[in-house]
Order: C-alpha cells, then structure tokens, then sequence
C-alpha cells in the first residue's frame, strides 16, 4: 500500500478503517503513518489523524515511542483541530507516560479554558483531565473552577462530561 496516496485518496470511515486495518500491529507502517501526521502537509497531516487515533487505541504499544513528539507537535501555533481532536482522543485510552503528565495538564487545562477551542478537543480534554485525576487528585478543586467559570458558554457535550466529572468530585 501507498499509504500517503491512500490517505489522500478519500476522507471517509471506510478509507480510516482500511489503513487501520492495514497497519495492523505493525510498528514499521504505524511509523510511516505517524511520520506522514508529523511532516507532510496539510491534507495529508488532518487526514493521518484519523487512522493514527484508531490505531493508537487498538495497538497503544505502537504509539509510545513517539510520545515525546506527540506531546510537542500540540504546541504548534497553526495545528489543524483535527490534529488536537484526535491526538487529545486517543489519549483517554492510554496509560499516559509519567514524564508527561504535568506538560498534558497543562494543554488540557488550557483547551479547556479556551474560547474557541473546537468543542470534541474540549470534551476529550476533561477526560484526559479526569484520568489524570486519578492520579493527581489535587487538580480536582481547579477542574472543577474551570468548569464552573465556562458553563455558561459550553455546548452540550462539553456539559455532558463536565457532568460526570463533577459527580464525580462531590
């Protein structure tokens, strides 16, 4: 497979499903991918973000060598949402390296507090929060202040996973 001519081929479920489906387990293509979301343009980069947060999620073993730079590619100026969206989804799901967990609040807590953030990059934003608080129970107080300051102006989904975050901390 051409990996960055499939990507560009189409943007569909069907077209994420087959290079998922192709990279598999494979820690070679998962590179390829992760290469193709890091260096190619903008097409190419906000259509790789897909497949890779799917990948990420099956296969999380493939995506930790490249945590480092993952973490530092959300501190560009210009990231597409899509970039954000998925790279935030697919960190719900993962055992988060300790060396990371400070850097990660940080941009949670900063999309969170955002008031043009795209509202999934919010809403997976407060679960990578509230995994995190599991371990850093101290954020809690500042989870909560931020979700009580935005309330007013959040949508429904971001409402939502405030919600449980809130039952959650009494």
């Amino acid at each position: 497979m051409q990996l960055r001519e499939e990507i560009l081929k189409e943007h569909s479920k069907a077209q994420c499903t087959k290079i998922v489906e192709w990279i598999g387990d494979s820690q070679e293509r998962f590179d390829q991918l992760f290469n193709l979301f890091l260096t190619d343009e903008y097409r190419v980069v906000q259509r790789a973000a897909w497949p890779l947060s799917y990948c990420s999620i099956a296969h999380s073993s493939l995506i930790y060598k490249h945590f480092g730079k993952l973490i530092r590619n959300l501190h560009k100026p210009s990231i597409h949402p899509a970039v954000k969206r998925n790279t935030i989804r697919l960190m719900q799901d993962l055992k988060i390296p300790e060396k990371y967990h400070g850097e990660l609040m940080d941009i949670c807590f900063t999309y969170i507090a955002s008031t043009d953030e795209a509202v999934a990059v919010k809403a997976f934003a407060l679960t990578v929060l509230q995994n995190l608080a599991k371990l850093y129970p101290d954020i809690l107080p500042e989870i909560k202040l931020v979700i009580e300051d935005r309330w007013d102006h959040e949508t429904p989904a971001f409402k939502s996973r405030a919600k449980k975050i809130l039952k959650g901390t009494g």
